[in-house]
Protein backbone atom coordinates (compact mmCIF):
# COMPACT_ATOMS: atom_id res chain seq x y z
CA UNK A 1 0.00 0.00 0.00
CA UNK A 2 1.64 3.70 -0.98
CA UNK A 3 1.03 6.25 1.25
CA UNK A 4 0.83 9.73 -0.18
CA UNK A 5 3.14 12.04 2.11
CA UNK A 6 1.89 13.96 4.44
CA UNK A 7 1.98 18.13 3.45
CA UNK A 8 4.49 20.60 5.43
CA UNK A 9 3.61 22.75 8.02
CA UNK A 10 4.23 25.70 4.96
CA UNK A 11 1.74 24.32 2.97
CA UNK A 12 -0.98 23.36 5.51
CA UNK A 13 -0.77 26.86 6.85
CA UNK A 14 -1.10 28.11 3.22
CA UNK A 15 2.39 28.97 1.97
CA UNK A 16 4.69 32.30 2.41
CA UNK A 17 1.41 34.83 2.18
CA UNK A 18 -0.04 32.87 5.01
CA UNK A 19 3.25 34.03 7.18
CA UNK A 20 3.32 36.79 5.72
CA UNK A 21 -0.61 37.93 7.10
CA UNK A 22 0.33 36.12 10.40
CA UNK A 23 3.77 38.43 10.65
CA UNK A 24 1.73 41.96 9.54
CA UNK A 25 -0.88 40.77 12.16
CA UNK A 26 1.23 40.12 15.07
CA UNK A 27 3.55 43.33 14.15
CA UNK A 28 0.21 45.38 14.29
CA UNK A 29 -0.08 44.34 18.06
CA UNK A 30 3.36 44.97 19.10
CA UNK A 31 3.83 48.72 18.85
CA UNK A 32 0.62 48.60 21.77
CA UNK A 33 2.11 46.02 23.80
CA UNK A 34 3.59 47.50 27.13
CA UNK A 35 6.19 44.07 27.49
CA UNK A 36 7.15 44.05 23.58
CA UNK A 37 6.69 47.53 22.28
CA UNK A 38 10.20 48.45 23.95
CA UNK A 39 12.06 45.01 22.54
CA UNK A 40 10.70 46.23 19.09
CA UNK A 41 11.32 49.91 19.50
CA UNK A 42 13.88 50.20 16.54
CA UNK A 43 12.96 47.48 14.40
CA UNK A 44 13.95 47.36 10.43
CA UNK A 45 10.96 48.84 8.59
CA UNK A 46 10.93 45.27 6.61
CA UNK A 47 11.05 42.94 10.13
CA UNK A 48 7.83 41.35 9.88
CA UNK A 49 8.53 40.14 6.07
CA UNK A 50 11.94 38.78 7.50
CA UNK A 51 10.41 36.79 10.06
CA UNK A 52 7.72 35.94 8.04
CA UNK A 53 10.51 34.46 5.57
CA UNK A 54 12.55 32.90 8.52
CA UNK A 55 8.66 30.97 9.55
CA UNK A 56 7.79 30.09 5.92
CA UNK A 57 11.46 28.13 5.70
CA UNK A 58 11.26 26.33 9.33
CA UNK A 59 8.27 25.07 8.37
CA UNK A 60 9.29 23.71 5.38
CA UNK A 61 8.85 26.55 2.74
CA UNK A 62 11.86 27.47 0.39
CA UNK A 63 15.32 28.37 1.77
CA UNK A 64 14.66 32.61 1.10
CA UNK A 65 15.92 33.72 4.64
CA UNK A 66 19.41 31.22 4.16
CA UNK A 67 19.53 32.86 0.61
CA UNK A 68 18.68 36.59 1.58
CA UNK A 69 20.28 36.71 4.74
CA UNK A 70 22.64 33.68 5.57
CA UNK A 71 20.08 31.92 8.10
CA UNK A 72 20.68 31.15 11.33
CA UNK A 73 24.03 33.12 12.00
CA UNK A 74 21.66 36.09 10.80
CA UNK A 75 18.93 35.21 12.96
CA UNK A 76 21.15 34.70 16.11
CA UNK A 77 23.04 37.81 15.83
CA UNK A 78 19.32 39.92 15.68
CA UNK A 79 19.10 38.15 19.23
CA UNK A 80 22.46 38.42 21.19
CA UNK A 81 22.34 40.51 24.05
CA UNK A 82 18.78 41.81 24.20
CA UNK A 83 18.66 40.38 27.15
CA UNK A 84 15.05 39.21 26.54
CA UNK A 85 12.53 38.32 29.96
CA UNK A 86 9.78 35.38 30.14
CA UNK A 87 7.61 37.29 30.66
CA UNK A 88 8.83 38.94 27.15
CA UNK A 89 8.74 35.59 25.34
CA UNK A 90 5.73 34.59 26.87
CA UNK A 91 3.89 37.50 25.52
CA UNK A 92 5.68 37.10 21.77
CA UNK A 93 4.02 33.35 21.60
CA UNK A 94 0.76 34.85 23.09
CA UNK A 95 0.19 37.45 20.52
CA UNK A 96 1.70 35.08 17.87
CA UNK A 97 -1.02 32.71 18.39
CA UNK A 98 -3.49 35.96 18.68
CA UNK A 99 -2.64 36.68 15.02
CA UNK A 100 -2.55 33.05 14.39
CA UNK A 101 -6.11 33.33 15.10
CA UNK A 102 -7.01 36.54 13.33
CA UNK A 103 -5.68 35.38 10.06
CA UNK A 104 -7.12 32.26 10.01
CA UNK A 105 -3.96 29.84 9.96
CA UNK A 106 -5.44 26.37 10.48
CA UNK A 107 -6.80 25.36 13.67
CA UNK A 108 -6.94 21.80 13.19
CA UNK A 109 -4.99 20.41 16.64
CA UNK A 110 -2.00 18.52 14.65
CA UNK A 111 -1.06 21.90 13.29
CA UNK A 112 -1.41 23.78 16.17
CA UNK A 113 0.31 21.32 18.05
CA UNK A 114 3.47 21.50 15.36
CA UNK A 115 2.96 25.29 15.37
CA UNK A 116 2.69 25.90 19.55
CA UNK A 117 5.59 23.47 19.69
CA UNK A 118 8.03 25.24 16.99
CA UNK A 119 6.99 28.75 19.15
CA UNK A 120 7.67 27.47 22.47
CA UNK A 121 10.96 25.83 21.38
CA UNK A 122 12.22 29.06 19.19
CA UNK A 123 11.75 31.91 21.49
CA UNK A 124 13.20 29.44 24.93
CA UNK A 125 16.15 28.89 22.48
CA UNK A 126 16.00 33.15 21.67
CA UNK A 127 15.38 33.92 25.12
CA UNK A 128 18.78 31.88 26.34
CA UNK A 129 20.39 33.53 23.31
CA UNK A 130 19.46 37.02 23.96
CA UNK A 131 20.83 36.47 27.75
CA UNK A 132 24.31 38.54 28.06
CA UNK A 133 27.29 36.40 28.21
CA UNK A 134 25.71 33.74 26.75
CA UNK A 135 27.72 31.86 24.02
CA UNK A 136 25.47 29.89 21.87
CA UNK A 137 26.81 28.30 18.66
CA UNK A 138 27.23 30.88 15.64
CA UNK A 139 26.84 28.00 12.93
CA UNK A 140 24.01 25.62 12.58
CA UNK A 141 21.18 24.85 9.83
CA UNK A 142 17.96 26.77 9.76
CA UNK A 143 15.23 24.04 11.79
CA UNK A 144 13.06 22.38 9.80
CA UNK A 145 10.49 21.95 11.58
CA UNK A 146 7.37 19.20 11.27
CA UNK A 147 4.66 17.49 11.98
CA UNK A 148 6.17 15.42 14.91
CA UNK A 149 3.70 12.73 16.45
CA UNK A 150 0.72 13.68 15.00
CA UNK A 151 0.23 14.40 11.78
CA UNK A 152 -2.94 15.69 9.50
CA UNK A 153 -5.14 13.27 9.04
CA UNK A 154 -5.85 12.26 5.38
CA UNK A 155 -8.88 9.62 4.53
Amino acid sequence: MDKQQPPTLYEWAGGTEAFMALCEAFYRKVPQDVLLAPVFAHMHPRHAQHVATWLAEVFGGPATYTAAHGGYPYMLNQHLNKGVTEPQRRRWVNLMLDAADEVGLPGDPEFRAAFVGYLEWGTRLARENSQPGANPPREAPVPRWGWGVAPPYQP
